[in-house]
């Protein structure tokens, strides 16, 4: 097996999302369209797949599904350096999405996000059990995550 990737499914919009994580997403990189032969699924020339990569992690975007919509079951996780960094592709995902709640979010074409600042699995892992207990409490009343909000959990006393 020489390789893994998170294939998205979407009724017709492939190209444009996967062009959209590309613009939206640090790292991200747009590759190879593939278009629907003749007599393939769909009008010819339409997109039929999108290969791209978000921050090194391969990805597909492939038209054809016109029922089936995307459900929080699978969702895609984005360890955001910072807060100014989380914040920025929260905004831009969030047009025409949905807020969720604890950094989740759905994008316009219904895919799940968690948005996570570095300083939430780097809590979880340090301290003692009430500093991680604060944290958590503090992250159940957010929606976007705001990491100064988990550090001043983590060091109340």
């Amino acid at each position: 097996m020489t390789q893994i990737a998170t294939s998205l499914w979407f009724a017709t919009e492939a190209e444009d999302a996967a062009r959209f994580y590309c613009a939206t997403i640090p790292g991200a990189k747009l590759g190879e369209i593939i278009r629907i032969p003749p007599g393939g699924p769909g009008p010819s020339g339409g997109v039929l797949l999108v290969e791209f990569s978000l921050n090194g992690t391969p990805m597909l975007a492939m038209n054809g599904n016109p029922g089936e919509a995307f459900t929080n079951a699978v969702s895609l996780s984005a360890l955001c350096a910072n807060q100014d960094e989380l914040d920025r592709v929260w905004d831009a995902l969030l047009v025409g999405g949905q807020a969720q709640a604890c950094g989740w979010l759905k994008d316009r074409y219904g895919v799940a996000w968690q948005l996570v600042p570095e300083a939430l699995p780097r809590l979880m892992k340090a301290g003692n059990e009430a500093q991680r207990g604060r944290v958590i409490a503090a992250l159940m009343q957010m929606v976007k995550i705001d990491a100064a909000t988990l550090e001043a959990a983590f060091n109340a006393t």
